[in-house]
């Protein structure tokens, strides 16, 4: 089984990097450090927008703290059949057969026997680009 996060330190992530938070993997947009108080630590702002929901998190941390980072894996697959609300696609790799949802933006570009690219983070998949 391959790992589906690791930890880093909030000090080494850089804008358009990916973090977990409350359990969704998200993308930097924002980091900012404030300095060092007299008896603490520098910390660390960052503002992320949920992969798969599109929702704005927020969460500030010492530097020094651990967090837990998304094992991202991109792919390319093709689509075997579609429908309203779902796409099956196979894997171009590995030849796994999934399902999922399909994505309003890209309904019209999307066709059966066509490539598309699809990214997967903790388990869920999504395609990304038609």
């Amino acid at each position: 089984m391959r790992m589906s996060k690791t930890l880093a330190e909030v000090r080494t992530l850089k804008v358009n990097r990916y973090i977990i938070i409350d359990n969704e993997p998200c993308k930097i947009v924002d980091y900012s450090t404030s300095k060092p108080g007299k008896h603490g630590e520098a910390k660390a702002r960052l503002v992320a927008i949920g992969i798969f929901d599109n929702q704005k998190r927020s969460i500030v941390h010492p530097v020094t703290h651990k967090v837990s980072v998304p094992m991202i894996n991109k792919g390319t697959a093709q689509v075997i059949s579609m429908t309203e609300t779902e796409v099956q696609l196979m894997d171009m790799d590995t030849y796994e057969m999934f399902t999922v949802g399909m994505p309003e933006a890209l309904k019209e570009k999307i066709r059966a026997g066509e490539n598309v690219q699809y990214i997967e983070a903790l388990g869920r998949k999504m395609i990304t680009r038609a």
